[in-house]
């Protein structure tokens, strides 16, 4: 198990004190290393998709288990993988299984509201929510938690902590609450940008830190997440009411839902990696290398 543990943070190491040939420009380099270290964060996720699509082509109609319940198997066995072979800190696990009962609770109520639907029977549920839809939440949970790890996330301009929260259970309550009340979620996004407008997220790929409005990453991030949903209605896993006579690609207006969701998902995960400030070894992130003894060292 340890050698598992230590081979990723071996071959990263090695990866990152790499130097190319002369002549070759250095910039395709760390472009590739911020592909192989994005690929490895998003491997739940890339998991799970596979999962859907392949079950969605090959899985049997006659099997004695249904889909649903294989694809909750299935990602039960990879994140008990995950833990096992120390892919995930137990203090990731615990948050992922946070997005899990965060997310379960949001089916339940959202799909008796009739807003989608998960076409196909199964055991392993609770009312109409299969118990896979939890871990689809899980993997948007793990692929924060493992960025912020790989990349080494520091942030400027950081707003107060209590605050963040504040708006992100405003956000989880809109999620429910405007079926009823009138819907805020302009008055969120607009909160959202007056706390993090100067906010900005350092992240190291290769020997220095780059940088970018933490609003313009959640922004990546949820456009992303709203090509896999794409995926995974084209795979039925679920469905929306007007997808019913025939799939078609879900309304880029789901990325503002996605952009507020992933700003709960980032907060969750500030409660276990604590934003810390570039200058927290007292150096400007430009001079910082990574040391031997930085607590990184064991991803």
């Amino acid at each position: 198990m340890a050698d598992q543990a230590t081979r990723f943070a071996r071959v990263r190491r090695q990866l990152e004190s790499y130097e190319p040939a002369a002549g070759w420009p250095s910039w395709i380099y760390e472009f590739a290393l911020f592909g192989f270290k994005q690929g490895w964060a998003c491997l739940f996720g890339g998991l799970m998709l596979a999962l859907l699509l392949a079950t969605h082509f090959f899985y049997p109609e006659t099997s004695a288990l249904s889909r649903y319940d294989f694809l909750t198997l299935a990602a039960l066995s990879i994140q008990v993988a995950m833990v096992w072979f120390r892919l995930e800190s137990w203090e990731e696990a615990k948050v992922i299984a946070i997005f899990h009962i965060v997310g379960t609770i949001m089916e339940l109520f959202k799909t008796a509201q009739g807003s989608w639907i998960y076409p196909e029977p199964s055991i392993l549920r609770i009312g109409g929510v299969p118990l896979f839809s939890g871990f689809m939440y899980a993997a948007v949970g793990s692929y924060i938690a493992r960025v912020w790890r790989i990349f080494d996330f520091r942030f400027s301009a950081y707003p107060n902590a209590p605050l963040t929260y504040g708006l992100a259970v405003a956000i989880y309550i809109n999620f429910f609450s405007h079926h009823w009340l009138p819907d805020v979620r302009l008055l969120l996004f607009a909160s959202m940008g007056l706390l993090f407008w100067r906010t900005r997220i350092w992240f190291r790929v290769w020997k220095e830190y780059r940088w970018m409005p933490l609003l313009v990453g959640l922004f990546l991030v949820a456009t992303f997440i709203w090509f896999a949903e794409n995926i995974g209605t084209f795979a039925r896993a679920w469905s929306y009411p007007t997808q019913q006579s025939g799939w078609h690609m879900v309304s880029p207006a789901k990325l503002g839902a996605w952009l507020l969701l992933m700003y709960i998902s980032f907060v969750l995960v500030s409660l276990v990696s604590r934003p810390r400030p570039p200058d927290a070894k007292g150096k400007n992130p430009k001079e910082y290398r990574q040391s031997p003894g930085h607590p990184s060292d064991g991803r």
